[in-house]
């Protein structure tokens, strides 16, 4: 595919390096045409800021996809991030359905909880809701708080690859081709990614890092869209994708004060020369 061109969907923080202010450049610099869907604008994220102003663009998604579809757009990949509401998951099913190549991949990030809950204003029918957007992925990327959630299996932080198995099975039972399952740590010290693609299960390990930033499972998503349009395997944009992360967490750490994102710019010189490896 010489020049491809994906449709990202999920809200714009305007400040707080995280979803489309990470997607688009992230993507992009992996040598992409990315459009963009915005399901809402707000003026920060919510980790930590007070105040925020939040402008919610439901409605607009089906007047947006009419467009498209009159204008003849299609793209040759779709992947979505945070969605703020079950009617936002439906409208991005139908945009699925009408503007996606018949080939093109379909990667979802099922943004919607962490260290054992959800975020904030989701609940039990948004679950349901994301359990079948998850149905027509061909990827998804969840962390282990996400996965259980989607498979009714309680949360916990000790584990071994017994119970990580049984999370794959009931994910793939969900009706998605494959699994990018971050964030799994067998060992103290070390943390890594599960990729289970056509039944077969491969694991990556890194450096678990004690610093932690807002916005580090955006790019890391963002990462791996961009390594897997640019026709790299799903093991190796995993992987990619990882290693970017541990380097922006690293910069990051250098930053004093930098608490409400992951300094990701200074470091895409080093996902350009990764993705064209």
């Amino acid at each position: 595919m010489a020049y491809p061109k994906i449709l990202t969907i999920q809200d714009i923080s305007c400040v707080g390096q995280c979803s489309l202010t990470v997607a688009l450049p992230v993507i992009s610099a992996c040598g992409i045409e990315t459009c963009i869907l915005p399901s809402a604008v707000l003026s920060t994220h919510t980790g930590g800021f007070e105040g925020f102003t939040f402008r919610d663009l439901t409605e607009d998604m089906p007047s947006i996809n009419a467009h498209w579809q009159k204008e003849g757009i299609a793209f040759d990949g779709i992947y979505t991030g945070y969605l703020g509401s079950t009617k936002q998951i439906d409208y991005v099913k139908d945009i699925i359905a009408t503007v996606k190549k018949a080939d093109a991949p379909v990667i979802v990030d099922p943004a919607m909880a962490d260290h054992g809950k959800l975020y904030f204003g989701f609940d039990d029918e948004f679950v349901s809701a994301m359990k079948q957007l998850c149905g027509e992925a061909d990827y998804i990327l969840p962390n282990i708080t996400e996965a259980c959630f989607l498979t009714d299996i309680p949360y916990t932080e000790e584990y071994d690859r017994e119970f990580i198995d049984n999370i794959l099975a009931k994910l793939i039972e969900l009706g998605c081709k494959n699994v990018i399952l971050t964030g799994i740590s067998y060992k103290e010290g070390t943390t890594g990614i599960v990729v289970f693609e056509n039944g077969e299960y491969s694991y990556y390990e890194h450096a678990f890092l004690p610093n932690s930033c807002h916005g580090t499972g955006d790019i890391y998503a963002s990462a791996f869209v961009g390594g897997l349009i640019r026709g790299k395997s799903a093991f190796d944009s995993a992987s990619l994708a990882a290693d970017y992360v541990v380097e922006c967490i690293k910069a990051t750490a250098e930053e004093e004060n930098h608490w409400y994102g992951a300094k990701f710019e200074p470091v895409l010189p080093y996902l350009i020369e990764r993705i064209n490896k």
